[in-house]
């Protein structure tokens, strides 16, 4: 029988995977609180928050919110990480740590309501941030810009050119 407190934690638990733009898991087994609180500290510089809940409600909350099941990821020890907006940078982070600390195990995530295995976490972070996405689309509009002023620059440029040669010519004469 759900107690009230459990179904508080399940409310909660189900506004944490609304909000968020991605939730990945990972299995902490066998790091330390100071380990724990590093990652704690490098998942918050890049925009994401780890959190414990008990498997068993987390499930509730995502049937309740008819999100894909991820049963086969909610045994042991889980951490979520929730980011409310990009997903490369919290994955980045979790696997440079991981490669840092062997202990920390990547399950799974679920990204855009999808699920992703931890294969896949992994591809995720070597994709570009948003930032450097962004920075490449604004370059790629503004070629042909820089292109064109060039255009337009080539015979003031040429005609300069031309002047100097006659003024170089004289001077040296």
């Amino acid at each position: 029988m759900p107690t009230t407190q459990k179904e508080q934690l399940v409310e909660k638990i189900k506004d944490r995977f609304a909000a968020s733009q991605a939730i990945l898991l990972v299995d902490y087994r066998g790091l330390s609180v100071k380990e724990l609180e590093q990652l704690r500290n490098k998942l918050r510089e890049a925009g994401a928050e780890l959190t414990v809940y008990k498997n068993s409600l987390t499930e509730i909350a995502m049937q309740e919110l008819a999100l894909p099941s991820m049963t086969e990821y909610l045994s042991g020890p889980t951490a979520f990480i929730f980011s409310d907006e990009d997903p490369v940078a919290p994955a980045k982070a979790l696997t440079a740590f991981a490669r840092e600390h062997h202990a920390l195990e990547l399950k799974a995530g679920l990204v855009e309501n999808q699920v992703v295995d931890a294969a896949g976490v992994k591809a995720i972070a070597t994709l570009p941030s948003r930032e450097e996405l962004l920075a490449k689309l604004l370059g790629t509009m503004l070629n042909p810009i820089v292109g064109f002023a060039r255009v337009l620059n080539g015979p003031t440029e040429a005609f300069a050119r031309t002047v100097q040669a006659v003024a170089d010519q004289k001077a040296a004469a």
